[in-house]
């Protein structure tokens, strides 16, 4: 048998399978102190589920990857401390993240990371790594559905031109 046949998980992981799992930890990690931090900023309610679903989601995906890397002897990244919650009201005026900002914030966020999880994907010959960025991009695709729709519904999405062309007026 070859070095790359039977289970995937004892397969050695490449070079590039090393650093795009390395720095999706550092991402993920990353991801759930910013957005604890633009919870607090938050006065939506409906916002403010969908960041506690971003963190709850970044934190499962830490634990995934922190798992692999352990498993296949690479050293960790930094993690940042919790960020304690506080009251929008002690937060002054000028210092505040608007909702419809955090909002482009973590569609911004959701966007990027679904580049990240097909590139990942894409590069993985272990099946296993593939398919565990498969399982992120599916979950971030379907947060990001969520924040389009809220998006949409608060009116924060601002759109691009919209090309509307009818057949006729040729």
């Amino acid at each position: 048998m070859g070095i790359l046949n039977g289970n995937p998980k004892d397969e050695p992981m490449h070079y590039g399978e090393v650093y795009g799992t390395w720095a999706a930890l550092t991402v993920a990690k990353a991801s759930v102190a910013g957005n604890q931090a633009l919870l607090n900023h938050t006065g939506d309610e409906n916002l403010q589920k969908l960041l506690e679903e971003a963190i709850q989601a970044a934190q499962q995906e830490a634990s995934q990857l922190e798992t692999l890397l352990k498993d296949n002897g690479v050293g960790l990244p930094p993690t940042p401390s919790e960020r304690p919650k506080a009251s929008l009201e002690d937060i002054p005026p000028g210092a505040q993240f608007m909702d419809p900002e955090i909002a482009a914030a973590l569609s911004k966020e959701i966007a990027g990371g679904l580049v990240a999880c097909s590139t990942m994907i894409g590069q993985s010959i272990r099946e296993d790594i593939a398919m565990m960025f498969g399982q992120f991009h599916t979950q971030k695709a379907a947060l990001g559905a969520k924040v389009l729709k809220l998006n949409k519904e608060k009116g924060w999405l601002v759109p691009p031109p919209l090309h509307q062309h009818n057949a006729e007026d040729n």
